[in-house]
């Protein structure tokens, strides 16, 4: 997410009410997850487990819970509770406002669109031209559809992000302050839910198509002319490359990679990146052959028990 203008770190510390460690007008320009930052943003560190790896990172600003010697070229901002205070960022850059209508008056829409009746479309939606919005669809804030989208009833694009702290009094959630993109010539069927990136973007690219019954997670990325069948589940920030075919009732863990042209069966478990081009089945998921291979041997164990007899 970048912020509507530079602020300098002094700025930023003001906002947290926190020390910092940088020169007062190092420049920050926005705010980001580790996985997706870029020089000028900040990022947000609150374990020892993963502290070189935030002062590693792209980011130029580390919003961490303890005074350590900044690399050369970065800021940092000190916090009891750097998870509040990220929050608190996303609070200020990025506040809920509410909708004054159905389709609120800051929404674009393109020309030869049809918006059929009860769909809720947010503040700053932009939607193309020829696109087709069946009743009963929820369009949250930012979201941004592209030309010739389709999508079906009871869809919801741009719900929160399912991000949250566990601290002793329960659980925090983290905010989101990301955007939906949907890409030219998608379609999307019935009762989808697509969550929007925490700050950056959940991404669906030209071409694809989603079957009914799908949740997408936040900051997920699916590229071009992929085929994605009912009821599966893809966690937060997975990335799908282009013509990947998903079965149904696959289901994908945060954080891999689906490679190009990959076909995933139906119930398939993928907990780890795959290959290109390359069949996938079971669960945990492996290669349909090795798989295949598997259980032709497990069909030979009566037969094998039989002769040790």
């Amino acid at each position: 997410m970048k912020f509507p203008q530079e602020h300098s770190l002094q700025q930023i510390a003001t906002i947290l009410d926190c020390e910092f460690v940088g020169a007062e007008d190092f420049p920050v320009t926005g705010m980001n997850e580790i996985h997706i930052v870029t020089p000028g943003d900040i990022v947000f560190v609150d374990h020892p487990k993963y502290y070189d790896k935030a002062l590693n990172s792209a980011a130029s600003v580390v919003l961490i819970n303890k005074k350590v010697e900044a690399p050369e070229g970065k800021a940092l901002l000190i916090s009891d509770d750097p998870f509040r205070d990220f929050n608190k960022l996303t609070r200020y850059f990025k506040p809920f406002e509410k909708a004054p209508n159905l389709i609120s008056d800051s929404a674009k829409i393109g020309e030869g669109s049809i918006i059929q009746p009860n769909t809720f479309v947010g503040n700053n939606v932009l939607i193309g031209k020829n696109c087709l919005i069946h009743a009963n669809v929820s369009i949250y804030d930012n979201t941004v559809i592209g030309d010739n989208v389709t999508i079906h009833s009871g869809s919801v694009l741009g719900s929160d992000a399912f991000y949250y702290k566990n601290r002793p009094e329960g659980f925090d959630k983290l905010l989101s302050g990301g955007r939906v993109v949907i890409e030219n010539n998608v379609d999307i069927g019935a009762n989808c839910t697509i969550d929007k990136g925490v700050t950056g973007d959940t991404t669906i690219r030209e071409g694809t198509k989603l079957d009914n019954l799908i949740q997408v997670g936040h900051d997920t990325v699916i590229g071009k002319k992929c085929l994605i069948a009912s009821q599966v589940g893809i966690a937060g920030a997975v990335v799908i490359e282009d013509e990947v075919t998903i079965w149904g009732q696959a289901g994908f863990r945060s954080g891999i990679i689906v490679k190009k042209g990959g076909v995933m069966m139906g119930k398939a478990g993928i907990t780890k990146s795959t290959k290109e081009n390359t069949v996938y089945t079971g669960n945990p998921a492996m290669e349909a052959r090795a798989k295949l291979k598997e259980l032709a041997l497990i069909r030979q164990l009566p037969k094998l028990l039989q002769k040790l007899k």
